[in-house]
């Protein structure tokens, strides 16, 4: 068989494999795969830098699938490769993606589900499928791929060189995110991303021409992109040509527009548009495999000799580029042994030696400071012993004290800065963190809680991807002030609680921020959101308080109550936790006796044993208030319905603090005062 026969043939192997699933599982989009398959298999086949047999391999280069609802297009892809699967980071002697995992296509517990999914399905390099996700995750592991090869490689050693790639669709380009996203790549100058626009005019409402009707490429010429086009996507030399040109013009991200008709990949050819969102159907799967010069009967069919062409051409490629790679490494491991060290732990998702030994422990003070400044300092003197904490802020630095002190600016041509100026992209950002998360640098960003909102698709794929990103926010309620309700926070703490796997942490004055940031620095598998303020708070004097390193159990006794059994129990976070301090020094005078709780997670108590929970929160004592400025909507489950809940039942307000705080209840006369009544109303009961 010739070359190009066989090449063709697998072409179709791809999108018959793809029509077979789809139309078994009655659920799924053939015709993005069907339209796409010469446009993956000739950059799998020509370029990637990829070996089948270490999927894990830290300098491949990266495969996005942004438009994930063609997933069997990667889900074949892997099969056909022979990609080995990866568990607890070993790679296995079996397929990543067998015959039968594509025959059970979007069933329970399949290795191919109907979106591809990170750290389920060994060769997804990130869950996809939300538009324009894919596509912005790959600018953080463009400029991880940068930072890595500017602080490990040395004269004669090119540890990381890998490029990324990200195929994308007219949703991705529709999605703001990807615009914010292709900006900063823009501005970064990254040489080493590309994105592959399948330009295909359809969309779920039908033409794009409803709706879309913009000159892309002109848009990304604006960002600073360099632009190729393909017009037909079944053309392998043109697309090879592009690949190509991407590889020897450094300078820039790059994107390739391919032109392709949904369902069969020609513009010059006809097909049904409903292939995108629908099966085919029996006799429609049928006409197509005869186009295709398939037997029209045979299901999940495999030719003899498609697999073993990726394996001498793509398989082959990526064992030599890896082989050579990990003897340069071994070469590397004698000449620059420390800094071999720190690629281990990195890779390990493990901390560097000493990583915790300057983190401070700061003195009693009435006066204090706002979490926003103690953090500052905690992440600066963390930053000292963490080489790979890498991450910035979304136009806020000076209001987030979120720059590292000991480095400089990520900027265009120079990527070994630790600090990224993300601009005011908020979502973009949190794409980035994960893009950055996903290739082992431990990225975070910045900004202002209220902005949580901009941010919460890229925060719920972290978690959901059970992947180590850090999101810092700041001006973290009401007590921000004057800036009034547009950028008050209210709603915003307790949805971020809302998402499963998230950890969040509101810590109530300096040293629990310390205690805060040694728990987020461990994080191997979840997220953490960390919230802290603008006002100052008192840094309580630990020699009458409990230690702060309570933290870590998510809520702890911070003041227990004298003369036995409280009779009350007073639960703050946050700026709240001095204030509910005060009103139990008061209650005390009052010969009341009450009991501080600090609860700055409520995930990380939930996940103490029962005793230790019963222990800060006895069950006998049903006398119990809970104070956050924020909204009061779940503290039920803590306070049980005898407590009482000092919280945000509407919008905020433009005023001074002490005026929000006294409008809002935020006081110590309103504490005393819910606390006798909640004691009175237990007593009741």
């Amino acid at each position: 068989m010739t070359t190009e026969k066989i090449d063709t043939q697998a072409i179709n192997t791809i999108r018959t494999l793809s029509m077979d699933a789809v139309e078994k599982a009655h659920s799924g989009h053939p015709g993005a795969p069907m339209a796409l398959a010469p446009v993956a298999y000739q950059l799998w086949q020509q370029e990637l830098r990829y070996d089948p047999a270490t999927p894990n391999w830290p300098d491949r280069d990266r495969f996005i699938l942004s438009n994930g609802h063609a997933s069997m297009l990667l889900y074949s892809l892997l099969h056909l490769a022979g990609v080995k699967r990866v568990k607890d980071a070993k790679v296995l002697d079996v397929p990543a993606v067998s015959l039968d995992d594509i025959r059970n296509f979007r069933q329970l517990d399949s290795a191919t589900p109907g979106h591809p999914e990170y750290h389920w399905t060994t060769g997804v390099e990130t869950t996809t499928g939300p538009l324009g996700a894919g596509v912005s995750n790959s600018v953080g592991m463009a400029i991880a791929s940068k930072w890595l090869g500017a602080h490990f490689n040395k004269p004669g050693f090119d540890l990381f060189t890998h490029d990324v790639y990200a195929l994308c669709g007219d949703g991705d380009m529709m999605e703001g995110v990807a615009s914010e996203a292709a900006s900063l790549a823009g501005h970064l100058k990254l040489p080493n991303l590309c994105w592959i626009y399948d330009s295909n005019h359809i969309s779920i409402d039908g033409s794009t021409d409803l709706a879309f009707t913009e000159d892309v490429g002109r848009r990304f010429e604006g960002y600073g992109w360099r632009v190729l086009k393909v017009t037909d996507a079944n053309d392998l030399d043109a697309l090879s040509k592009a690949y190509k040109s991407f590889k020897d013009e450094r300078g820039k991200p790059t994107l390739i527009i391919v032109n392709s008709f949904i369902g069969f990949g020609s513009p010059k050819k006809q097909g049904s548009a409903s292939a995108h969102g629908e099966p085919l159907g029996a006799d429609e799967i049928k006409a197509t495999k005869k186009a295709y010069g398939w037997p029209e009967d045979a299901q999940f069919l495999v030719p003899d000799g498609v697999r073993e062409r990726f394996q001498e051409r793509m398989g082959a490629r990526g064992k030599a580029l890896h082989d050579a790679w990990e003897k340069s490494l071994a070469d590397y491991r004698k000449q620059h042994p420390e800094l071999a060290r720190e690629l281990d732990a990195l890779l390990k998702r493990e901390l560097p030696e000493g990583w915790d030994k300057e983190l401070p422990v700061f003195p009693a003070d009435a006066k204090g400071m706002a979490t926003r400044e103690s953090g500052g300092k905690v992440l600066n003197a963390l930053a000292k012993n963490y080489p790979w904490l890498v991450g910035g802020s979304a136009d806020l630095n000076p209001s987030t004290k979120t720059y590292i002190s000991s480095s400089t600016s990520l900027k265009p041509g120079e990527y070994s800065g630790r600090n990224i100026h993300f601009g005011v992209r908020e979502h973009a950002m949190g794409s980035v963190v994960n893009g950055l998360n996903l290739s082992h640098v431990r990225g975070y960003g910045a900004t202002f809680l209220i902005f949580s909102d901009y941010e919460r698709p890229a925060m719920r794929l972290s978690s959901l991807m059970e992947i180590p990103s850090i999101h810092i926010f700041t001006h973290d309620s009401i007590g921000l002030g004057e800036d009034g309700p547009t950028h008050q926070p209210v709603e915003q703490l307790m949805s971020l609680r809302a998402v499963p796997g998230n950890i969040v942490l509101r810590p109530g004055d300096a040293n629990e921020v310390t205690e805060a940031w040694r728990y987020i620095a461990q994080q191997q598998h979840h997220p953490v959101v960390l919230v802290l303020s603008r006002q100052p708070v008192p840094t309580l004097d630990r020699t009458k308080f409990a230690p702060a390193s309570g933290v870590a159990k998510g809520a702890y006794t911070l003041l227990e109550a004298e003369g036995g059994t409280p009779d009350v129990i007073l639960i703050g976070t946050g700026t709240e936790v001095a204030l509910v301090v005060e009103a139990a020094e008061k209650l005390k005078a009052e010969g009341v006796k009450a009991r501080v709780v600090s609860m700055p997670s409520w995930e990380l108590f939930e996940q103490q044993p029962q005793d230790y929970q019963d222990s800060v929160l006895p069950p006998g004592v049903k006398a119990r208030v809970a104070v956050e400025k924020g909204a009061a909507f779940g503290w039920e489950r803590w306070t049980g319905h005898t407590g009482s809940i000092i919280g945000m039942r509407s919008f905020g307000a433009s005023a001074p603090i002490k005026a929000l705080q006294q409008k809002f209840g935020f006081t110590v006369e309103n504490v005393v005062k819910e606390a006798h009544a909640t004691i009175a109303k237990a007593k009741k009961h």
